[in-house]
């Protein structure tokens, strides 16, 4: 097979030349008024009141957190199953992750270990919600009222997908958005914090800005607090604007793309997909799955030029944040069987078919290794 299937694929069309053209005509690349016509049409998109638009979405969660005035000596409850961004960005805000055991179901944050995890120094709880799949909020908000603690959602792979009437990121205190190449709008590098707080987000304008809580002139500027750079260039602004003109039928074909998989794999012995709740609102970042052989299926499926993506190594067996296998049995077990099936939005119907047959023809050929494992994944 010569055609390629791709895991993830950015792509950018006309008017993002056209709008970043109209920028460098203007001599103003800097964070201005193209980066505020970006957040404004965000927090008009999510039905949020403010959008602050940053460098990327681990400085969202790290500004988020030092916004909401959480840093040294306060603990801060991650899920084991993140990108391990996540957990740098608690590091940066000064505070100290935790890491929490997910549910095997669906890769989130078990709001019961959670709770188990939650002592006088935890201040704040980052639910990440996986592939688009939503974190069980509810159950996440009442631990948080019930223990005083802040909710910072890691919504970089959720982005428009929805629990209940609300987009993911505005649920909690915060939500932080995530532009990279692998997303469904990308800046480049980018991110955004979510918030209906107005204190929250003046504190935010002075964190991203050298503690001005409006641009000034870099000269004669007062500043009231300590702040920092992480600023959006109107450059990176332009060519989300552009990309957002794509949601719609980007949304579409993700959903589906989905369903396809599922239609066609729920028949198959060996492979399980965690799922998504479309009826619900809920938009699948990427289609994930569980698979008993996951290396096996991997290569094979990249001798067919189908390329898939394995899922991180728990947090705890990274080298920094490095902790025992035992205290986290569930992101322990699953992790080494989940995978992201190819799921860009420039698929087509043929290509997940295709995708499709060669997982069933890679599950046949292993019928017996997989009945001898005693249970479908």
């Amino acid at each position: 097979m010569n055609r390629k299937i791709p895991w993830w694929v950015p792509e950018i069309g006309p008017k993002e030349y056209d709008l970043v053209k109209d920028v460098l005509d203007s001599n103003y690349i800097n964070d201005g008024d193209v980066t505020e016509q970006f957040e404004r049409r965000l927090a008009e998109l999510l039905c949020v009141k403010y959008a602050v638009a940053v460098t990327s979405g681990t400085t969202a969660i790290t500004l988020a957190l030092a916004g909401l005035g959480v840093g040294a000596g306060d603990d801060v409850l991650i899920p084991d199953v993140t990108f391990i961004a996540t957990a740098n960005a608690v590091k940066l805000a000064g505070a100290n992750p935790v890491l929490v055991d997910v549910d095997p179901r669906t890769l989130n944050i078990d709001p019961d270990a959670a709770e188990r995890a939650v002592t006088a120094r935890t201040r704040a709880i980052v639910p990440v919600h996986v592939s688009g799949r939503a974190a069980a909020m509810d159950a996440i908000l009442h631990l948080a009222r019930r223990h005083g603690l802040f909710v910072v959602e890691d919504a970089a792979e959720g982005f428009v997908s929805r629990h209940g009437s609300k987009y993911l990121g505005t649920l909690g205190h915060a939500g932080c958005l995530s532009f990279s190449p692998n997303k469904t709008i990308t800046t480049g590098q980018g991110g955004a914090i979510l918030t209906d707080d107005e204190r929250l987000h003046v504190r935010l304008r002075e964190l991203k800005d050298q503690g001005r809580p409006v641009r000034g002139t870099g000269g004669d500027d007062i500043h009231h607090s300590i702040g920092y750079n992480f600023k959006f260039t109107n450059l990176q602004a332009a060519v989300g604007l552009a990309q957002l003109t794509y949601l719609e039928t980007r949304l579409a074909r993700m959903r589906r793309t989905y369903s396809l998989y599922a239609m066609q794999l729920d028949k198959m012995e060996g492979i399980r997909l965690p799922g998504f709740s479309l009826d619900s609102g809920e938009s699948p970042q990427w289609t994930d799955a569980f698979v008993e052989r996951r290396d096996d299926l991997d290569r094979f499926l990249l001798s067919r030029n189908v390329h898939c993506r394995r899922f991180w190594f728990p947090i705890h067996t990274q080298t920094p944040y490095r902790l025992p296998d035992e205290l986290f049995p569930n992101s322990s077990g699953v992790c080494p069987h989940a995978i992201w099936l190819p799921s860009a939005f420039t698929l087509s119907d043929a290509d997940v078919n295709d995708v499709c047959s060669y997982i069933q023809e890679f599950l046949t050929s292993r019928a017996g290794e997989v009945a001898n494992a005693g249970k479908k994944f």
